[in-house]
């Protein structure tokens, strides 16, 4: 553990992620963080619109499932702009 701690690599990549700089390691994290988000967004949509229609669970499985669908393209997008430094 001690060894992790102390690895160069490390400390760069939390120093990346706390300062918001857009590294391929730190952009690949960022993406699954927005994907976690969409997954719950889209599983509490699905809830809202199809709840009673379908019931709690299938209507959350489904929203959950068709949530990135729409958000990876977005942050892939994104991350790839703001990392080309295209967005200032």
């Amino acid at each position: 553990m001690e060894a992790l701690l102390n690895d160069p690599l490390l400390h760069i990549f939390i120093q990346d992620f706390i300062s918001q700089q857009i590294t391929p390691a730190t952009g690949f994290v960022w993406l699954l963080i927005g994907i976690a988000f969409a997954i719950v967004g889209g599983a509490i949509g699905g809830i809202v619109l199809a709840g009673k229609e379908l019931g709690l669970r299938l209507s959350a499985m489904i929203g959950g499932l068709y949530g990135p669908a729409a958000a990876i393209p977005a942050l892939l997008l994104g991350l790839s702009l703001i990392g080309l430094r295209v967005i200032a």
